[in-house]
């Protein structure tokens, strides 16, 4: 199914059947289909909503530089229109960013939270993260001064995308220069603050050998979230909920339907 929202074509895709309700949110340039076999798990006692965020899956582009509160809107929307509210929510890295920030604007819209490998927290930037920012600051800024000179044709431009593939993260250099501008809104937004103003009992499921979202970021949920507990699966990275698929889907389906 499609849905019309803010400019963009959102696809989703609902299935199962129940009183209950529980909407599946991915990680970034990720899909519904990273969140299929949960969905699967979960449908025969209860309604289950899968959602591409743009630009992802099925999903068109977003209609502008989004961050983590045009996303948020944009799934709202969506789940007004399906008449979804309340719900409960399953929330993997990117896609816990828009749960936090939903969740911690209005308690009325979510019955539970479960987030896995959730993103949301920046980072301690390390010296060394310091000194390669700043090199690639300036050697950028040596690229802009050679294009404005227009000497040298496209060779600034050549050396620019060097330096991103260089210096940039493997999510920034699989991006256009759109969709660049997208990531390091979201990216940017620190949801620390939030943390605090949850209402709902949460569930947080980590990896102890996640690299992307360490597990410190879930303990400091578990410790900042009012009504959080925190399971953490042995050996698993950041995609602890698929390595061990029928271990995380017994504890969400036993946290959801209570």
């Amino acid at each position: 199914m499609r849905a019309r929202i803010m400019g963009t074509e959102i696809h989703y895709e609902l299935c199962g059947e129940g009183s209950r309700r529980v909407v599946l949110l991915h990680g970034w340039g990720a899909s519904v289909q990273l969140m299929r076999p949960v969905a699967d798990a979960l449908e025969k006692d209860m309604r289950v909503l899968l959602v591409d965020f743009p630009p992802f899956g099925e999903s068109g582009r977003p209609s502008g530089d989004w961050g983590v509160p045009e996303y948020a809107e944009a799934l709202l929307t969506l789940l007004r229109q399906e008449d979804f509210l309340p719900c409960s929510v399953i929330a993997h890295s990117f896609g816990a960013r828009v749960a936090i920030y939903l969740a911690s604007n209005d308690h009325s819209l979510f019955d539970k939270l479960i987030l896995t490998g959730a993103a949301g927290l920046r980072k301690p930037q390390t010296e060394e993260g310091k000194k390669r920012a700043a090199e690639f600051k300036r050697l950028k800024a040596c690229c802009e001064t050679a294009r404005k000179l227009k000497v040298f044709g496209k060779l600034p431009d050549v050396v620019e995308d060097r330096l991103r593939e260089k210096y940039g993260s493997a999510d920034y250099n699989a991006l256009d220069a759109d969709m660049r501008r997208t990531f390091v809104k979201v990216i940017s937004l620190d949801l620390s603050d939030r943390l605090k103003n949850i209402g709902q009992p949460t569930l947080l499921v980590w990896g102890d050998r996640d690299t992307e979202t360490p597990l410190w970021m879930g303990q400091k949920m578990e410790k900042e979230i009012p009504d959080a507990g925190l399971v953490v699966f042995e050996g698993g990275t950041h995609f602890a909920y698929l390595e061990q698929a029928a271990r995380f889907n017994i504890i969400a389906s036993k946290f959801l339907l209570g």
